[in-house]
């Protein structure tokens, strides 16, 4: 049976950068559904899209929430609208390379027992221009770990999926794992990979196929250093109790891992001169060598992508 995609798009009240992501979606080089779902704007978005959708006619689905039901609201009623078997996520300030799906289609045909797929992007700026790219995240141009691996990939960092634009997961799995979590307030694309990995196996393809844009607007610009570790450390106690038997005995404590965290959010602390939030945030995990230890693993591993202790198998 043929693989098929919606490119799902939340949006709420910016419409010149919507309408980008909107053309990379029907620029796609192979066929496929358009999900636009608008967080109740007001900035002209709903008679755009209305237009739009006469023009474009069942290609293309706009849903029009009644009030603004927040990213996660958005992505769950984009995939309940959604009427194909794999689901390509795109925040409205970023957009795809033309030959995404394609690349997509064919990466996860060679293992079809996948429910999370994922690639490389380009950091660009307000104007497009790149400014960095996410790194070679393993063995091969595409290569798959089996799911009893990817929790204990997720914990040590060697298994980054990455934000929305990276990503596309299988709609049933996405649908059986709960969809997005309404509460969270950050991370709550990775609270769903964590999820979604229990169903299946995961890809990666290393190639740039998608933009993700960074700039002021960007949400994740304005949240708290405090917050952003007590969120991290959500995210850590999540994984780690879903992590396979094979792992235990490898596994840290999961203090030394908090501690491990504070020490990072630390680093970035001291690095944005916030040296406030870098005693608070340091203390006491500053006297903890196996945070130490697992900061310097975590380096290490960043600087080697293509080795890691998990079964990663090479598919092209």
């Amino acid at each position: 049976m043929a693989i098929s995609f919606s490119v799902v798009i939340t949006t709420y009240n910016r419409l010149a950068l919507l309408k980008r992501a909107i053309r990379s979606a029907l620029s796609q080089t192979v066929p496929c559904q358009v999900v636009v779902v608008d967080n109740a704007s007001t900035d002209g978005t709903e008679e755009y899209m209305n237009g739009l959708v006469a023009e474009q006619g069942e290609r293309l689905v706009y849903v029009r929430n009644t009030s603004n039901a927040q990213h996660a609201g958005a992505v769950n009623a984009g995939v309940e609208a959604a009427s194909s078997e794999w689901i390509k996520l795109v925040d409205d300030d970023d957009y795809l390379a033309e030959n995404c799906l394609k690349v997509m289609t064919k990466a996860i045909s060679l293992r079809p027992t996948a429910v999370i797929c994922s690639c490389q992007a380009a950091q660009v700026d307000a104007e497009g221009v790149e400014l960095s790219r996410t790194p070679v995240t393993g063995p091969g141009e595409v290569f798959y770990i089996p799911q009893a691996d990817i929790h204990y990939g997720m914990l040590l960092e060697v298994v980054p999926f990455g934000t929305p634009i990276q990503v596309a997961v299988r709609r049933d799995a996405f649908l059986t794992s709960g969809g997005w979590d309404l509460s969270m307030t950050s991370c709550d694309d990775i609270d769903s990979w964590i999820r979604v990995a229990e169903h299946g196996d995961a890809l990666f393809i290393n190639q740039c196929l998608a933009y993700r844009t960074v700039w002021p607007g960007g949400y994740d610009q304005k949240i708290a250093l405090q917050q952003r570790l007590a969120t991290n450390m959500l995210m850590k106690e999540r994984i780690y109790a879903r992590v396979n038997g094979k792992h235990q005995s490898d596994l840290p404590q999961l203090e030394t891992i908090n501690q491990y965290l504070h020490l990072h959010w630390a680093i970035v602390a001291l690095k944005q001169k916030q040296l406030a939030a870098v005693a608070q945030l340091g203390f006491p995990a500053a006297f903890s060598l196996g945070a130490w230890q697992l900061l310097q693993q975590a380096i290490s591993f960043r600087k080697q992508r293509a080795v890691a202790p998990v079964d990663k198998k090479v598919l092209v």
